[in-house]
């Protein structure tokens, strides 16, 4: 209280010119500290929502979404939705009404299209979920709930209420389809019907 006390006297002993200055001073210094303080809290709290934003934000979401895969020279498939995410804490992009390829040799072996599919980054797997319908090279089609691919060099699997046509030539239904590395070769599993038709020359 008293170097309050004996600072205002001084104050007071000034002249008018040096106490506007004084005043003018400790106005400057009074609004520079409150710019540092509030430009302090202001970048703390954006920091803090930078930091956040980080851990919370996981899904990246697009329109016409492309993916495909080629090594060597060799293209091993290609996927389009007409719009996904992709979550990069799973490294999974997820698109919706798909239709893609799957080849061999550089040409398509298998074409396909579905309601949804997703992408596993690490893994290189492809699934198709629901009203999921593919066709051969050989005018085989299927129909199914579920389709897994892992790789051109291992079979792909067909899961749930699986429709099998060829042509005019063969109907086969199945729990389960499961379609050779080469797409050329299938066998069903679980109950099964299939009916061959044989077509007689007039």
């Amino acid at each position: 209280m008293d170097i309050l006390r004996r600072l205002l006297k001084k104050i007071r002993e000034m002249d008018k010119k040096k106490r506007s200055y004084l005043i003018a001073i400790i106005g400057v210094v009074m609004v520079m500290s409150w710019a540092f303080i509030t430009a302090g809290i202001i970048t703390c709290n954006f920091n803090r929502s930078q930091l956040s934003g980080a851990e919370n934000e996981q899904k990246v979401d697009a329109l016409g979404i492309i993916i495909t895969e080629t090594k060597d020279g060799k293209k091993y498939f290609e996927i389009y939705g007409e719009k996904g995410n992709y979550s990069n804490e799973e490294n999974v992009a997820t698109l919706h009404n798909v239709v893609g390829n799957f080849y061999k040799d550089n040409e398509v072996a298998m074409s396909f299209q579905s309601t949804k599919g997703t992408y596993n980054e690490k893994t290189g797997v492809i699934t198709l979920y629901d009203n999921t319908y593919i066709v051969l090279k050989d005018n085989t089609s299927l129909l199914t709930d579920k389709l897994t691919w892992a790789g051109s060099d291992k079979e792909t699997i067909a899961d749930g209420n699986v429709i099998i046509k060829k042509d005019e030539d063969m109907y086969a239904v199945a729990d389960k389809c499961i379609i050779g590395a080469g797409y050329d070769k299938f066998k069903i599993v679980g109950k099964t019907q299939t009916k061959i038709y044989e077509h007689k020359e007039k």
